[in-house]
């Protein structure tokens, strides 16, 4: 440790350029002493950027239309993105009211089976009358999908009918 700190008191008196830092002590490596230049402090070192400066508006401006141009010229596919969204948070929705049923009859049989100690009796009708309840949940939800779409259908069909 002193050899690093002699070495770098050594190097400082010799030069007036940044020490090399200390690899094994990195908390010992010295500060170089502030510059007075601004221009030699900045040098080599990005400026930060000043938000009254524009300099690059012109730029910025054309970079915006291009884009706005490109947008314009591609197809919209939100309507087809929206429906797959949908139907995948259904999709998931169907799992977590499976996967729930089945967590929460796991929980209560396992809590009866320890607060009586018996063997795992609890825990096995449980699960399955939380795996019986899930399922339930799941055909209800797959059901109000049907509905849905089934009034979606009659509704497209009652248009086409009248000709509109």
């Amino acid at each position: 440790m002193a050899l690093c700190i002699v070495r770098q008191n050594q190097f400082l008196m010799n030069s007036m350029r940044y020490p090399p830092p200390c690899w094994r002590y990195p908390a010992l490596t010295p500060i170089p002493p502030a510059i007075s230049k601004p221009s030699t402090l900045l040098r080599g070192i990005s400026r930060l950027a000043n938000p009254h400066d524009d300099p690059n508006g012109d730029r910025l401006k054309a970079l915006s239309d291009k884009i706005e141009a490109r947008k314009a010229t591609q197809p919209d596919d939100s309507p087809h993105q929206k429906k797959d969204y949908a139907l995948a948070n259904l999709a998931w929705r169907m799992v977590i009211e499976l996967v729930a049923g089945l967590g929460i009859g796991f929980g209560i049989g396992y809590g009866l089976d320890w607060l009586f100690g018996t063997i795992p009796i609890f825990l096995v009708i449980f699960t399955l009358l939380g795996l019986a309840a899930g399922i339930k949940t799941m055909l209800g939800s797959a059901q109000e999908l049907g509905e849905k779409q089934a009034a979606k259908y009659a509704a497209e069909q009652e248009d086409n009918a009248r000709g509109d």
